[in-house]
């Protein structure tokens, strides 16, 4: 279910949220979280929903074991065991194919031809979210960052919470812990009209901005050995404001959607376009996911404790590992490389950068951003070359289509993402006034009318 769908917008949502309000109890309002989250998921495909079952029952079972035992093997074990299963299904089924396909490769530089099994796994939408949410419980519970929960249904909502659980952003349940503990005594009315202002920025990003940039870039896209550099340099500059209003978008309207519920959804974007450096960007593009490889991965292999050399390398393994998690394909390694290594060369030449005008700093970064983009967008490393060697080698070839469009599209986009407020920026201290509501209702009106005249159209994100 989208949440640019009329199905979610006037039948899931109205019946989920009136219900939930209807509730009085925190049990009953775990159990309809819940259920929902549940109902919300397995409208895609039911069977999806009881591998994230499984996985809730393994690592709810490890927090009561965490909460019991007290021997140090045993609590070892209780870390081990469960986070060891949510790999293995995460393995299996996002990266099993690629493995064995690369494993055949391989072997054939070799000389080796081994004809390995093919499997054809459907991908579980959203599992790389849900298991990021169960193994940072379990390592918290483990760390004594969170006391376990008791309740199986106050844990099942946590983990089915349908506002963010196929794309993010990657709560942790120390995050929304108060909340959650807190839910019987919330007020409707408190955070209603925050709720509705992100929802509603959110919903304007992904249908008439992304959506519409779309439009331009998938086309293009299918037809990329044929476009010109200066095509290929704008085709790039378009999908990069494509894929930061569809995120951004999607991760909005989950903080907007958490605030209608009473729970408060930490924000997972700050205008990453205007970063200075690598390490701006990072504390700024999808922070939940950056904070979590800082804190559970980087800090883990030790961080900037060990000498430059030691820190380069944990820096590389921690983007080496964020890439891997995007998708099961090398482009994504690549890219993961990429990041590492401008995070490693921002570090050894800080003080020459920083001493550049801010404006070129800016400047700077966004292009080396874009030119990651390749390899994130593109399926295959062939993609990713020809579009890298079109780019920096001077080829002649077809403009893109619908120019006069487009051009404008790209100036507001690139004022809204690069000098603009984002969501966060536009409800801080914001009050709804009557001029406001105006606002928001028209933005909502016009996303419905082009959802309408539209078709379907997943968040970007969901592949991941």
């Amino acid at each position: 279910m989208l949440f640019n769908s009329f199905i979610f917008l006037f039948v899931f949502l109205p019946i989920t949220y009136i219900v939930f309000w209807a509730l009085r109890t925190a049990q009953h309002r775990y159990v309809w979280l819940a259920l929902s989250g549940y109902v919300f998921y397995g409208y895609w495909d039911p069977r999806f929903c009881l591998l994230m079952a499984f996985s809730t029952l393994v690592s709810y079972c490890a927090g009561l074991s965490l909460l019991r035992v007290k021997d140090a093997g045993l609590r070892k074990l209780s870390l081990v065991i469960p986070i060891t299963v949510d790999l293995l299904l995460l393995g299996f089924f996002k990266y099993a194919g690629f493995g064995l396909r690369s494993a055949e490769t391989a072997l054939g530089l070799v000389g080796i031809d081994l004809d390995l099994p093919v499997f054809d796994i459907v991908l579980p939408v959203g599992i790389s979210f849900y298991t990021f949410h169960t193994i940072t419980y379990i390592v918290d519970s483990y760390r004594g960052l969170i006391k376990p929960t008791r309740s199986i249904w106050e844990f099942s909502a946590y983990v089915s919470l349908f506002s963010q659980l196929v794309a993010g952003p990657i709560v942790r349940f120390r995050q929304i812990e108060q909340d959650l503990d807190n839910i019987e005594q919330a007020d409707r009315r408190r955070w209603l009209g925050l709720g509705i202002s992100f929802f509603v920025i959110g919903l304007v990003q992904k249908v008439l901005v992304a959506d519409t940039l779309s439009g331009f870039v998938d086309p293009a896209f299918g037809d990329y050995a044929s476009l010109s550099t200066v095509s290929v340099w704008l085709l790039m500059l378009t999908y990069s404001f494509q894929l930061y209003f569809d995120f951004c978008g999607y991760s909005a309207m989950a903080v907007g959607l958490g605030y209608m519920f009473g729970l408060r959804i930490p924000q997972n974007f700050n205008s990453p376009y205007k970063a200075l450096d690598p390490s701006d960007f990072w504390r700024r593009w999808h922070i939940s996911l950056s904070t979590a490889m800082r804190d559970y991965l980087y800090i883990s292999f030790g961080g900037n404790k060990h000498g430059i050399s030691t820190t380069y390398r944990n820096l590389m393994l921690t983007m080496l590992i964020g890439g891997l998690w995007h998708g099961a394909n090398w482009t994504f390694i690549i890219w993961g490389f990429y990041h590492g290594c401008l995070l490693i060369l921002y570090r050894h030449y800080r003080v020459l950068w920083d001493g550049l005008h801010r404006i070129l700093r800016q400047v700077s970064m966004f292009i080396l951003v874009m030119i990651g983009w390749v390899f994130f967008r593109s399926e295959t490393l062939d993609i990713a070359s020809s579009l890298l060697y079109r780019m920096f080698v001077l080829t002649q070839g077809e403009q893109l289509n619908n120019m006069a469009i487009l051009l404008p599209i790209l100036i507001l986009a690139a004022f809204w993402s690069m000098v603009g407020r984002n969501p966060w920026e536009w409800n801080e201290n914001r009050e709804w006034r009557l001029g406001y509501g105006m606002v928001m209702s028209l933005a909502f009106g016009s996303c419905v009318a082009v959802i309408a005249g539209g078709r379907d159209s997943p968040f970007l994100y969901f592949q991941f």
